[in-house]
Parts: structure tokens; sequence; C-alpha cells
């Protein structure tokens, strides 16, 4: 299928299969399997659509590579740091490589977890991770490669409920007097 050049894509000449451009998306999801799809990632970088690319099955050269080819077409891109395993063993998550990416590319990072449990991914925000993604299902019986290892409704809501409370644990990164320590410091210190 090719799409011709529009308006809203001014920088789009034409496009073989991503017809998704004709929709309002908030932004393009590169799958790990895709990460060296030169011709997909180029295609995608010019849509002026913001990407969302993940890094399973990927070491620095696959990972520096991709983000070359998309530097060329746009700056507007987000990384999430994962482990292509259904499900993922802890020991194969490798979570400091979350500030690492950081401060190698500049963008945005984030985790996309493959694990049976919730911790891989609070521990992913305590080391900086911007963006979780978790895949759902609505039985871990179901047919498919990753129902094991997803997430039902009700664990979706409780990593939602730790990944905030986490946040507000974690705090600025400034050293404060905090409100509460005001009248303790008072009577401790006079």
């Amino acid at each position: 299928m090719l799409l011709k050049r529009n308006n809203r894509f001014p920088n789009v000449k034409k496009f073989k299969t991503i017809f998704i451009i004709n929709y309002d998306i908030p932004f393009i999801k590169i799958p790990s399997a895709h990460i060296t799809n030169k011709e997909l990632l180029k295609e995608c970088s010019m849509s002026n659509i913001p990407l969302i690319i993940s890094t399973g099955m990927s070491n620095w050269d696959i990972v520096d590579a991709a983000v070359e080819l998309i530097g060329k077409h746009t700056n507007n891109f987000m990384i999430l740091h994962c482990n292509s395993t259904y499900p993922a063993p802890h020991e194969e998550l490798n979570l400091n490589v979350i500030p690492v990416m950081q401060a190698r590319y500049g963008c945005i990072v984030g985790y996309s977890g493959h694990e049976y449990d919730l911790e891989p991914s609070v521990i992913a925000v305590a080391m900086g991770a911007k963006i979780i993604e978790r895949h759902i299902t609505l039985d871990h019986n179901m047919w498919g490669t990753d129902h094991k290892s997803s997430l039902e409704v009700h664990a979706m809501d409780l990593l939602n409920k730790r990944l905030r409370s986490i946040t507000k644990t974690l705090g600025g990164k400034e050293k404060v007097i905090t409100a509460s320590e005001i009248p303790v410091m008072k009577n401790l210190r006079g």
C-alpha cells in the first residue's frame, strides 16, 4: 500500500506499509524485533510522529546504529530498555542500563517489562525510567507467547498505584528541610 505525501506529514514522500500515519496517534512504537529494520526506522522517523523504540535483543552497537539513523531525521524519540524473553528472568534484566542510556542518548528512557511480577518495573522507575510498558491480558492461560508474563487488569492497577507511590517517595534532587522536620528540628536543636 503506497500513501502519498499529505499536508499533515510534509517530510514524508511515500510510505510502503505504514498506513498508521493516517490516524491521529500520539507516537509510533518500534518493537525490539524491528530495531534493525533500517527502512522502517527511516520512514517512521520522517513521519513527524514521536517514536518509542524497544531495545530487547540488542547490544550498544545495535542501539547506537538505530539512534544514529533516526537522529538524521528527528530528535523526537524515546528508548525503552527491555529483555525480550517471555517471561524475562530477573538476573537478565540489567536495569542498571537505564541511567547509562539516559546519559548516552540524551533522550527519555523507559522500561518494557516482560517478567511475571511488578518489582522490576518499580525498580526501573527508581533508576530513572520515565515510561513503563507492560503487556496486559485478560487471562494468563490464553493462547500466545506473552500471556503468561503479561499483567491482568488488577495487577496493572496495582502497578499504577506503586509507580505513583515510588515517584512521590523519590521526590526531587534538592536536599531540603521538610515541613514535618521543622518542629522536630526546633525541639532537638533548640
